[in-house]
């Protein structure tokens, strides 16, 4: 079995962090969220991977993943041109996937549990797919499924009033069969081959489609809110771990707190869960739950919790306390001492700011 993950959307949800990065390397507990992909189908024992990438992000996302050599595993890179669907993608990876059982797997989908056990289930069972479902609140933004007795029945994708509140995760299992369901499939109203509409097609030729509603939780990381909730998500599985950090003892550490090589924590408080990057420095800072810091981040005087900062930023001299907050790299936050007291911005296309 060889498996594939589509990483060649744009992110525009996400702009403006993906008017520079991929939407699949912006970092979760300070790994890119591509690797937790990555990791769960080494898991099932998968030793080829083929990444779909876009001309926009390709670069960045080899550079990142390399040749799956840290992993054991042997990753290629394929180029979807133009992001033309889900279906699309499959078949500009029939090269690689030749006539093998492969696993395919959304870039920005993170998981809980390990999705070996549905690999057991589809190469036992043999359907000619197997797709992994969970229940959400929104269905009408998702691929929606009807079961019957475990078996898909019917599918719909982002209906405007779903049938159930079984949402298409992401994650599928699929024979070589689904090649000629792509191949029989037309674009649909918004111009993409949808994957939904090949799994359909397989339905309405009496091949037997499989669904299996998963256990633990699962995130799509699509948007901001996205980022920081799956951020907090794993941060709540880190162990304390202070390794050879430099704490002075005005500073106070509660709980799950992990601090990488060259951390230096001066007259500051820490509450965990929190990570913190390589040479970071916090200065009379109070840093509280579910907050990631890359390295080399500067946090002096200021107050920040629930947030993704990335590398290289510096934050001093913030009044309130930041909460909620996505934050790039080389970004530099401080608040105006001289006269006259000015805000002064300098945003990229899609920022947001929030002033009290």
């Amino acid at each position: 079995m060889k498996a594939i993950i589509l990483c060649a959307g744009k992110g525009t949800r996400l702009r403006p962090l993906t008017h520079t990065s991929a939407k699949h390397l912006i970092p979760l507990a300070n790994k890119p969220a591509l690797e937790f992909g990555v990791e769960k189908i080494v898991e099932c024992g998968i030793t080829e991977i083929g990444l779909i990438i876009g001309e926009d992000n390709g670069e960045d996302i080899k550079k990142a993943i390399g040749d799956g050599e840290r992993w054991g595993v042997k990753v290629s890179y394929i180029l979807q041109s133009k992001p033309l669907g889900l279906a699309h993608a499959v078949k500009v990876a029939r090269d690689f996937l030749q006539e093998e059982c492969f696993l395919m797997f959304l870039g920005d989908n993170l998981l809980k549990n390990s999705i070996y056990p549905y690999r057991q289930r589809f190469e036992k069972d043999k359907p000619k797919a197997l797709v992994l479902l969970t229940r959400v609140e929104n269905p009408e933004q998702f691929g929606v499924a009807e079961l019957k007795e475990n078996r898909i029945v019917k599918l719909e994708e982002k209906p405007l009033k779903p049938m159930t509140d079984l949402a298409l995760i992401g994650v599928y299992f699929f024979d070589s069969t689904i090649h000629t369901a792509i191949d029989a499939i037309k674009p649909s109203a918004r111009g993409e081959l949808e994957i939904t509409d090949a799994i359909q097609w397989l339905l309405e030729n009496q091949y037997e489609v499989d669904a299996e509603i998963i256990e633990g939780w699962w995130k799509d990381t699509g948007k901001p809110e996205d980022i920081l909730e799956a951020n907090r998500l794993v941060l709540e599985d880190i162990e304390r771990d202070l390794g050879d950090a430099k704490i002075d003892h005005k500073s106070k550490i509660f709980g799950r707190v992990k601090l990488a090589q060259g951390v230096e924590i001066i007259n500051s408080t820490i509450m965990g869960p929190v990570i913190i990057g390589e040479r970071a420095r916090i200065v009379n800072s109070f840093i509280g739950p579910f907050t990631s810091l890359s390295d080399k981040v500067e946090i002096e005087n200021s107050e920040i919790e629930y947030s993704v900062v990335m590398a290289n930023t510096n934050i001093k001299q913030v009044r309130y306390r930041m909460q909620n907050c996505l934050i790039g790299k080389n970004v530099h936050i401080y608040r105006s001492v001289n006269i006259p007291l000015v805000y002064e911005f300098i945003l990229a296309d899609d920022s947001k700011v929030r002033l009290i």
